[in-house]
């Protein structure tokens, strides 16, 4: 899983200057598809839907730094059972439930506390790529990560070289130009390219599948990177130019009395600096070569694979959170439901002879995040049926199998929780109320802003989603039937995770045959076996 990486920004997904030849070999050897949407737009709340196979909604953990409750299950708790192995190498963005673990009198530092706080997985290595420090100390990692001691040990001095070498470059005189701020973009980082952190990462997803050998294990290789500070070592940093910068997808007529939600996140900060093209030119190209050192990293990957026989019996996901927006429709970062932000790359080989059929093929169904957790489970030889009062996604071997299920999703939803951001704030809402949702079918995109008019995409017509139909009566059927969808998905059951159907379907009637009596007015109104308990001899 890579951070921020647009769906579009590969080649084997047509971008016409970025070439990614080891990503578009796997596509040639599995199914590519080419309509999957996470399930938020955020970095946390995507990945929590990723690691547990539930919407945003259901698990609860809506933004970054909303803990995951303790009792979700999630991937390593699906897995593990099973006899597989499931670590992680890099991101999750996991925020601990310690209030609830406290409650519990979970141990953190027990082997049952690592899990909860590790969203299941066994921290191979554990390293969110965020390591700012500002006046009020650290926002997302507050634990000193493994890469630091290791740039150290290679002679990078400091507190926190990942900033001051990894993703800053150097200034003028003594001064270090920091790469959180974009116009330092094209500069090298000071680090050296085999230990940035995209190199580094891929080894540590090498080491632990030389210690895990020959039994069976799940690795989620997390990388931080294209996410920004947008920087790059030598020599990516200068692969690409501003004439490899495809023309940002926007129009003067989307800033035209636009619905009021979007028009307060085109007023982020993010969203007016991208929308220069002066800042696109400086740091597309940057993006761009993060984004190469990744496909030469699946080079390395892949190679050892190969060499390891481990092409053989093992299925290879590769994926991203979220996308960028760049500038596209006025805005920068994610954050809201365009195709460049909520749909994602999603390769999936399949090393399985079921599976030849359908290689190099590719799919345009509606796919979800989600959608990965249940695939996992039928690849370990578990029925994810059998987990449908938790699971909320479907598994994709059908698809990898050149099979089309009878019955698939005829839409598609993402949601976003923006009560943190600068916008809910101007709109003046609520925490409660600043949230929105994407329902998006084969044709049409509705985005749902609790307490406004909806916005309306025609992607057939209007494929780059230029023009909001939201507030045209010609297309009020449209809303409405979308908006009916999307009532009819929020009445799904999501909570009732701890009975099955199956329990449930074999528990009915039972009530009876353990002494329960209801509405019985005669003994002789139900058999005798069921007063077995109750008509005694009184003495």
């Amino acid at each position: 899983m890579c951070d921020q990486l647009r769906w579009d920004y590969l080649s084997c997904y047509g971008h016409p200057h970025l070439e990614t030849p080891n990503i578009d070999a796997l596509a040639a050897r599995g199914v590519r598809f080419t309509r999957a949407y996470v399930q938020s737009p955020i970095c946390g709340a995507s990945r929590m839907s990723t690691y547990t196979g539930r919407y945003v909604q259901s698990h609860g953990a809506a933004w970054n730094g909303f803990p995951l409750k303790v009792g979700e299950l999630t991937l390593g708790d699906y897995l593990r059972p099973l006899g597989m192995r499931t670590a992680l190498v890099g991101k999750t963005h996991m925020e601990a439930d310690v209030e609830g673990m406290a409650r519990l009198g979970i141990d953190p530092t027990s082997i049952i506390g690592v899990r909860v706080a590790e969203c299941g997985f066994e921290p191979y290595e554990r390293d969110d790529g965020l390591h700012g420090m500002g006046p009020d100390g650290t926002r997302y990692s507050p634990r000193r990560p493994r890469y630091n001691a290791y740039l150290n040990a290679k002679g990078y001095d400091g507190e926190n070289p990942w900033h001051d070498w990894a993703n800053a470059a150097d200034g003028d005189g003594n001064a270090l130009a920091s790469g959180w701020a974009m116009r330092h973009a094209r500069k090298p980082a000071r680090v050296r390219e085999e230990d940035s952190e995209t190199p580094y990462m891929t080894r540590r997803g090498i080491d632990f599948m030389r210690e895990a050998g020959a039994a069976p294990w799940c690795l989620h290789l997390s990388y931080i990177k294209p996410h920004w500070p947008y920087i790059a070592p030598a020599p990516y940093n200068a692969m690409y130019a501003a004439r490899d910068v495809i023309p940002a997808v926007r129009a003067e007529t989307e800033r035209h009395d636009p619905h009021p939600v979007y028009r307060a996140f085109m007023a982020h900060r993010v969203s007016r600096t991208f929308s220069r093209d002066e800042v696109r030119a400086e740091v597309i190209p940057v993006y761009m070569g993060l984004i190469k050192q990744i496909d030469d990293q699946m080079g390395v990957l892949f190679r050892f694979m190969d060499e390891q026989g481990l092409f053989d019996d093992t299925m290879i996901v590769f994926t991203a959170d979220h996308g960028d927006y760049l500038g596209d429709h006025w805005l920068g970062d994610k954050d809201f439901f365009h195709d460049a932000s909520v749909k994602v790359p999603l390769i999936v080989y399949d090393p399985s002879a079921a599976a030849d059929q359908a290689r190099g093929s590719v799919c345009d169904e509606l796919v979800e995040a989600i959608d990965l957790a249940p695939t996992f489970l039928a690849v370990a030889g578990a029925d994810p049926a059998n987990e449908s009062h938790r699971l909320e996604g479907r598994s994709l071997l059908p698809f990898l199998h050149g099979e089309r299920p009878s019955a698939w999703r005829t839409f598609a939803v993402s949601e976003y929780d923006y009560g943190m951001m600068p916008a809910s704030a101007e709109l003046g809402l609520k925490p409660r109320d600043a949230r929105l949702f994407m329902i998006a079918d084969r044709r049409w995109k509705l985005i749902h802003a609790i307490g406004f008019r909806p916005m309306l995409f025609d992607l057939a017509d209007d494929p780059q989603e230029l023009r909001d139909r939201g507030a045209d009566p010609q297309y009020a059927g449209e809303c409405q039937r979308l908006g009916a969808a999307l009532a009819q998905w929020g009445l799904r059951v999501s909570q009732r995770t701890t009975r099955s159907e199956q329990q449930i379907d074999n528990g009915r009637g039972k009530a009876e045959r353990r002494g329960i009596l209801i509405g019985v007015w005669d003994e002789a109104d139900i058999p005798t076996a069921l007063w077995s308990g109750y008509l005694r001899d009184k003495r």
